[in-house]
């Protein structure tokens, strides 16, 4: 049954992934990966609200299967982030490929942060 939670939250996440990616990248005239940033971002922010609401007893586990395993495991993209930073490194780009680095751990660690400290506060 678990994964059958995953396979569902996955068929939300892949393609909630690629439409976004394409949305954002679509408005953005820059060599600058803006949609993958953006999914990697709006992911880390939703696994930090989950893992709060489950830290305070408001999400149970197959939710966290169901959001945090296949919705934001298809939505998040680790292989996608490192090909475009080395691409940017490739093509000369060295500059936009240290921000893409810098600004994703930075604002992913940020959003799973304040992810956390909503939900906390939230079902405090």
């Amino acid at each position: 049954m678990n994964w059958l939670l995953v396979i569902a939250g996955a068929m939300v996440g892949a393609p909630l992934r690629y439409l976004t990616d394409r949305a954002v990248q679509s408005r953005h005239d820059t060599v600058f990966p803006w949609g993958t940033f953006a999914v990697n971002v709006t992911g880390c922010l939703i696994l930090g609200l989950l893992t709060g609401a489950a830290a305070r007893g408001a999400a149970g586990s197959h939710l966290q299967l169901l959001l945090g395993t296949g919705l934001c495991g298809a939505l998040t993209t680790y292989s996608t982030f490192s090909y475009e930073t080395l691409r940017l490194t490739e093509t000369g780009a060295g500059l936009y490929a240290a921000a893409n680095v810098v600004g994703s751990v930075t604002a992913g660690l940020g959003a799973a942060f304040a992810g956390v400290s909503v939900a906390q506060a939230l079902w405090s």
